[in-house]
């Protein structure tokens, strides 16, 4: 019985590129030998074959060829007697339809990943660096020296920790190494875009203005200031964000990172937002709530609303316009409520006379 590669990577067979890279990431970091110096021959071992079953399953003819021979086929032994006759990628000779297993290295497969050209390496100075330990030119996040000249990898770029969703021990280390591997994207860079109550309720187009280094084919970098437009929609909330993939700036060796505008909403001098209702606040007199009051309201896109409260208005009254509130997001045709809250301003003294008058008409 050949070796299951959806175990050892611990995922199931319908697992998809993003599950294999996320398992491979988690295992490939908790043995890697350098990682395990205390049992680094079973590290070795285990590493290897976490690395061959990311090979196998990441590639859509090795993945097909062991999902229907298992291991033993897909290196190139004699498919097993049910396999029912027929693949083509065991056809005879030496034409286009043949297959060859061709296992990629556990190395360079990490380095893919973490951007490390000798992750095996201890102290050599070829400034390659092992992520784990040892003294390399490029440092190391999990100790020893390093004269810090990959420092343009550092968190100021990647993030905090750029193993943290995957790795074992997350943290808040800075990483300074070289990098030799394959592209590493750089952590989105976020900024917080203003906007109105009335940009969010009619919806608005905001334009930005960046700066960003540009490299050309021979790696050198040029100042460019470019616009960026911004379509906000009617309805969208704080929190709501905007993302242009790769608009950061341009280096060699590294995926640009994505610029993500991230809705705020400025203050109101009239209304206040819960969700999708909006709330306005009345001050009024006490003999208003008492007595009746009418509430004229200019609503965002200029319209004025009159109200007329009959009802004796409480301290915790609250009176419910339906649909005058915001957009829904999902939905732009569809809106909260307009909820009007009252601030009732009690006399602070009453004469002999106005108390008499109040026991009368209201005992």
């Amino acid at each position: 019985m050949g070796v299951d590669y959806y175990k050892v990577l611990q995922v199931d067979r319908s697992a998809s590129d993003d599950d294999l890279k996320k398992a491979y990431r988690k295992l490939a970091m908790k043995w890697h030998p350098d990682k395990n110096p205390t049992n680094k021959k079973e590290a070795e071992a285990k590493f290897k074959q976490i690395s061959e079953a990311y090979d196998v399953l990441s590639d859509p003819q090795k993945r097909a060829v062991f999902d229907q021979y298992g291991e033993e086929g897909l290196k190139g032994n004699v498919p097993p007697p049910n396999a029912g006759g027929g693949s083509s990628y065991f056809s005879a000779g030496e034409g286009p339809s043949s297959f060859s297993f061709n296992p990629r290295s556990a190395d360079d497969i990490f380095a893919e990943f973490f951007g490390f050209s000798t992750p095996f390496g201890g102290g050599g100075g070829g400034g390659g660096g092992s992520p784990f330990g040892g003294g390399g030119i490029g440092g190391s996040p999990f100790g020893g020296g390093g004269s810090g000249i990959g420092q343009r990898f550092a968190s100021r770029i990647f993030g905090d920790d750029m193993y943290g969703p995957f790795g074992e021990g997350g943290g808040q280390q800075h990483h300074h190494h070289h990098h030799h591997g394959a592209a590493r994207k750089v952590a989105p860079i976020e900024n917080k875009l203003p906007c109105s109550l009335e940009d969010l309720y009619k919806g608005t187009t905001k334009k930005m203005k960046i700066s960003r280094e540009i490299a050309d084919i021979s790696g050198k970098t040029t100042q460019t200031e470019e616009i960026l437009t911004i379509g906000v929609k009617p309805g969208w909330k704080k929190g709501t964000k905007i993302t242009f993939p790769e608009k950061g700036n341009e280096h060699p060796g590294v995926i640009p990172a994505d610029l993500v505008f991230i809705i705020d909403e400025k203050p109101h001098p009239v209304f206040t937002r819960d969700g999708n209702d909006l709330i306005v606040t009345q001050k009024i007199s006490l003999a208003e709530a008492l007595t009746g009051y009418t509430v004229n309201v200019t609503t965002l896109d200029g319209r004025t609303l009159t109200i007329p409260i009959t009802n004796v208005i409480h301290p915790e009254y609250e009176e419910v316009v339906p649909k005058e509130g915001m957009p829904l997001q999902k939905d732009q045709t569809k809106k909260g409520n307009l909820r009007i809250k009252f601030n009732i301003k009690f006399p602070a003294r009453l004469t002999a006379e106005q108390k008499a008058g109040f026991k009368k008409l209201l005992g």
